[in-house]
């Protein structure tokens, strides 16, 4: 600090830097000096060596190429599982995968078989209802037109009788024609009764034959085959608890059975040549995961063995999950096995390893060390009773150290940020864990 000999001395405290102006003069500090104890901001010191750009992450297997079979939308109540595949099971073009209880889609058959026979009977009944009416109507008809022909042969004797009988031939005449009139429109009216009554019945028909083939399909889809060849993945029993769901629950697998509500999704059946893994890396890490970058993989499930493969594809965008209070976002990454093995199956966890080159004789230090300001990262060097505050450049980064420019070797850093506000406590003020991120 410059010595100032005046006597009247004003102090300024400007973004974390201290002035001190006497009359007509100032003199700037670009060290920052701390309201509490040097000693209780923690050190850290920049080494020169090497780092290793392994990245370390957890992964999951999928299946690149799968098909999910699901209990038929049938309708009515639930259905009862009676056969079902182990899990892991290979299963070939064809084969059950699993099958339900027939009993009420073959009671819905045979109902609708029965409805089925009776409309054929009642279209056989109207049949022939409609040919005996129309033989008595074309009796009648036959009647009537003789009746009008005879009153036609008694009006041509009125010159042979008398005024009065001549009438009465005349009105019997006439009765003779309306009568037959009317046997006309009947048989008009009777043709078209018939055809109604046939028609209702053959309705009756088709419903009940189309009731009898849903049935038929119905009982058809009660066998449930696969559709390619697979290995079969057993789902989750969603309906085991009743309707009541929250994350994390655990749930049981589907077994023979279980009741299954029309349209669950019961198996899964996995192409074994085409599964994936995948795995999420957070934003530091993205630069040192590119294609065609070798990993080395262990499963959960096969301890002790190291699988290898190659980074297929790595997301163009940083995807960040609601509901977390991790602010970071992740890549995700796609990897491809350089082998297949029958004993690998959709949904395996993995450990990954991501392997990176190495960045040799570099100055370097932990990534708590680094902070973000005004767009740029900087470090807080300590010298003396206080710290500088030093822009540095970031070369690369690992999970715990960073590569910089800009910071000499044997430089003492701060690993918290001694600008930054702290809850003191009588005498003794404690210091927060807000390190850096790069």
């Amino acid at each position: 600090m410059a010595r100032i000999k005046r006597h009247r001395i004003i102090v300024w405290a400007v973004g974390g830097v201290v002035l001190v102006a006497g009359i007509g003069v100032v003199v700037a500090s670009s060290r920052v000096p701390l309201n509490a104890k040097t000693d209780e901001i923690p050190l850290a010191q920049a080494k020169r060596g090497e780092i290793d750009l392994r990245v370390h992450a957890t992964g999951e297997l999928r299946a690149s190429h799968s098909i999910m079979l699901a209990a038929p939308a049938v309708g009515g109540d639930a259905l009862q599982l009676t056969h079902l595949v182990r899990t892991g099971q290979s299963v070939k073009k064809g084969d059950v995968v699993f099958e339900f209880d027939p009993s009420e889609q073959r009671y819905k058959l045979e109902q609708n078989r029965s409805e089925l026979q009776q409309a054929e009977q009642e279209i056989t009944k109207a049949k022939a209802d409609a040919a005996v009416l129309a033989a008595e109507d074309k009796v009648t008809l036959l009647k009537d037109r003789y009746s009008v022909r005879r009153a036609e042969l008694d009006v041509q004797k009125n010159e042979l009788v008398s005024k009065i009988d001549a009438e009465k031939n005349e009105l019997a005449l006439a009765q003779a024609k309306r009568v037959l009139a009317e046997q006309e429109k009947d048989i008009e009216s009777h043709k078209a009764s018939g055809q109604a009554a046939t028609y209702l019945a053959q309705e009756k028909y088709n419903k009940a034959k189309l009731g009898m083939d849903q049935a038929q399909q119905n009982l058809d889809k009660m066998r449930v085959t696969a559709p390619m060849d697979g290995l079969v993945s057993i789902q989750k029993n969603m309906n085991a608890s009743g309707g009541f769901f929250f994350t994390g629950m655990s749930l049981p697998d589907y077994h023979e059975g279980d009741q299954v509500q029309p349209g669950s999704a019961i198996v899964q059946v996995v192409d074994p040549q085409g599964l994936d893994l995948t795995s999420k890396i957070d934003e530091q890490d993205r630069d040192n995961v590119m294609v065609g970058q070798q990993v080395e993989v262990v499963f959960d499930a096969l301890p002790g063995q190291i699988f290898h493969g190659t980074v297929k594809n790595v997301g163009g965008m940083s995807v960040r999950q609601f509901f977390t209070t991790n602010a970071k976002g992740n890549f995700e990454v796609s990897i491809q096995l350089a082998k297949e093995d029958p004993r690998l199956r959709s949904g395996f966890s993995a450990q990954i390893v991501f392997l990176g080159g190495v960045k040799k004789n570099v100055v370097y230090l932990p990534r708590q060390a680094l902070f973000l300001k005004d767009g740029k990262r900087i470090v807080f060097v300590k010298m003396g009773n206080g710290y500088k505050q030093r822009e540095v450049k970031i070369q690369s980064v690992n999970e715990s150290r960073a590569a910089v420019e800009g910071l000499k070797e044997g430089s003492r850093v701060a690993l918290i940020d001694p600008t930054a506000p702290r809850k003191t406590t009588g005498a003794s003020s404690s210091t927060g864990s807000s390190g850096g991120t790069p």
